[in-house]
């Protein structure tokens, strides 16, 4: 089952980090992104967020699983929908302690392309 609009729309409804927070769809399912990182992802409407150092006190207790069959875990964070400032602490949080994302080269034309 793939993800829906609704909860998408929902969840950022939810942590309110207006412009910070976008969404990129990839398979039926989405990717979150604050400031341009990758911080979550949501799948068949479960929220699943990226482990990183320096956010374990806010993601101890949360159960752990696979965003999707073969991924590595991530934390579950659908029960911090109940918590949008936790919520958002942790997404914050996460973003702050990863690398900005490398620069994307610029595609090369193909031949017979136009």
């Amino acid at each position: 089952m793939a993800t829906t609009p609704d909860y998408i729309a929902y969840v950022l409804e939810l942590i309110r980090l207006d412009d910070r927070l976008t969404t990129h769809r990839m398979f039926g399912e989405y990717a979150l992104y604050v400031d341009s990182k990758v911080v979550a992802f949501a799948c068949d409407n479960s929220l699943f967020i990226k482990y990183v150092d320096g956010t374990a006190g806010l993601t101890g207790g949360l159960p752990s699983g696979q965003a999707y069959p073969g991924s590595k875990p991530y934390a579950i964070g659908d029960e911090l929908l109940d918590d949008p400032k936790r919520l958002r602490s942790l997404l914050l949080a996460t973003a702050d302690a990863l690398p900005m994302p490398k620069p994307k080269r610029p595609r090369k034309a193909r031949a017979g392309w136009r």
